[in-house]
């Protein structure tokens, strides 16, 4: 069994994986399973989904990746203070 350094980064806890472990792209899912921690791949496009559910096509695509402006809500703000 290989192991892998922890360090923080920020206020943040990171792990150095080892090159065999790496992952390709910037974002990584993570969940918790009894005591691992385990991390996946994020897929890169929507072919995980046609397996599920069938094609998907530009209109659901352009929807589901539109990046929406910022909202000032200062109301919701001070209900979390």
């Amino acid at each position: 069994m290989e192991s892998a350094k922890l360090f923080w980064s920020g206020r943040s806890q990171a792990v150095r994986l080892p090159k065999e472990y790496r992952f390709e792209g910037s974002q990584v899912r993570i969940r918790r399973h009894g005591n691992a921690v385990i991390l996946e791949p994020v897929p890169a496009g929507w072919d995980w989904l046609a397996k599920i559910q069938g094609p998907v096509d530009a209109d659901f695509e352009a929807a589901a990746t539109e990046e929406l402006p910022h909202q000032d809500r200062p109301d919701l703000d001070t209900l979390f203070e």
